[in-house]
Order: structure tokens, then C-alpha cells, then sequence
């Protein structure tokens, strides 16, 4: 399993190193900075041991660009504004939750977002999965390495406490596949457009969340093919 840390337009470079630096703690090293501000001696400063991290670092202009590339199976976002059961696109899972998911083989990358601002709604539409802190109504945002620092301890702590063989799971392409068969499904259910868009996006949620294997992918798509080829359209 290959973790990306992605920092998405950091704002101050002091948080980059502090963000290298609890990366560090918890074995992660790849570092990847999306459009970020000028990299100043600050955050080999602050990264302290993890100036490597800083260094190894690599910067796109774009997320899409930084996807496409590395062929990420998984997309995690991070999310200090968590929605309800009615807002759809922020329904999110806890770190507690991401860690005991994640004992598979595959490119994965961890959204952070801007300080302040965090990721666009653009942004977490393209996550599969959700994730946010529980925190104090008072004072709900964090700082994006203390924040950095509970979700990497989840991961590292059950990558410990639950040995287990690394599965296959379901690349980027098999799972866009899948996506799609489903929403070509939905689109053939009559839904108004605001009702189908949050069933797609429940979809692709779930079908993230789920890490599913190689195997389970093909039987999947098949089962998908044959549905979507008896369905007739509301037209029809």
C-alpha cells in the first residue's frame, strides 16, 4: 500500500514542515504539495528530522494532474465541516473508522486542505471517502498537523494491531468502471436532477468505502452489465 500525504494549496510554508514532521512520526514519506506557496526555509525549519520529507516533496499545479499520475485508487478527503444525513456530499466516517479499512494493496491519497478554508465542495466530490475529527462545538477546526497527526496515528495504529496479508483491491480504472455502470443505471430511473446527482454520489461513496478486491471488482461489473442492459430508459 502506497500513502500519499496531499497538502492542497498550502498557505504558510512553516505548515508544511510541521505537516512533514508528523508524517514522519507515523512512517509516511510521501509528500505531495498541490499549488502550493513558496517553499522557504521555514519548513525545513520546522519539519526538524523530517527535512527529507520537505525535499522529496513533489508539487502539481493541479490535483487531477497529481491523480492521473500516480494511478491513486482511493481518494480520502479531510473535513473539519462534517454534513448530516441531508448533505450528501460531507456524510464522512471517523479516522477510528479509515484506519481498520485500510489493510490493502493500492495508491491511496489523504486530502488535507487549505488552512482556513479547507478543500472545495469541487474537491471533496472527487474523494471516495469522507473523513473528519470529532471535536468540541466550540472550537471545531484544527490545526492541519494536529489533525494530520489523529488520522495517520488510526492508520499506523491498526496497521499494527491487525496484521494481515495485503489484499488486491480494485484500481482506479475498474472502479470508474463501476462508477459509471452505476450511474448510467441511475440515469435510466427517472430521478429529478438534484435527487440523481446525490444517488451518484452516494454511490461512488460506497463503492469507495467499500476497498473493493480485484475479484469482487470483475463479478461486480458484470452483475452491473446485465442490470443495466434489462433496465429499459423512461423513454423506452
Amino acid at each position: 500500500m502506497k500513502i500519499y500525504t496531499v497538502f492542497v494549496e498550502p498557505k504558510t510554508s512553516g505548515n508544511i514542515g510541521f505537516l512533514a514532521r508528523t508524517m514522519k512520526n507515523f512512517g509516511l514519506k510521501k509528500l505531495v504539495l498541490i499549488n502550493p506557496c513558496e517553499l522557504e526555509n521555514s519548513a525545513y525549519y520546522q519539519a526538524s528530522h523530517a527535512r527529507d520529507v520537505v525535499q522529496d516533496a513533489k508539487t502539481y499545479d493541479s490535483l487531477e494532474e497529481f491523480i492521473e499520475e500516480h494511478e491513486i485508487t482511493t481518494i480520502v478527503g479531510t473535513t473539519g465541516t462534517a454534513g448530516g444525513s441531508y448533505n450528501i456530499p460531507r456524510i464522512p466516517i471517523t479516522p477510528d473508522e479509515l484506519g481498520k479499512k485500510m489493510h490493502v494493496d493500492g495508491n491511496i491519497a489523504l486530502l488535507f486542505g487549505r488552512e482556513g478554508e479547507g478543500l472545495s465542495n469541487e474537491e471533496l466530490e472527487l474523494c471516495d471517502i469522507l473523513v473528519t475529527i470529532p471535536t468540541s462545538d466550540e472550537y471545531p477546526i484544527m490545526n492541519i498537523s494536529h489533525a494530520a497527526a489523529i488520522i495517520f496515528y488510526e492508520i499506523y495504529k491498526n496497521q499494527k494491531e491487525y496484521p494481515i496479508e495485503n489484499m488486491d483491491i480494485a484500481s482506479f480504472e475498474d472502479k470508474n468502471v463501476i462508477i459509471d455502470l452505476c450511474n448510467e443505471i441511475i440515469s435510466k430511473l427517472d430521478y429529478p436532477d438534484h435527487k440523481r446527482k446525490n444517488v451518484e454520489i452516494i454511490a461512488k461513496r460506497i463503492i469507495g468505502r467499500a476497498f473493493i478486491a480485484g475479484r469482487e471488482s470483475k463479478t461486480l461489473r458484470g452483475t452491473l452489465k446485465r442490470i443495466n442492459v434489462r433496465i429499459k430508459t423512461p423513454e423506452e
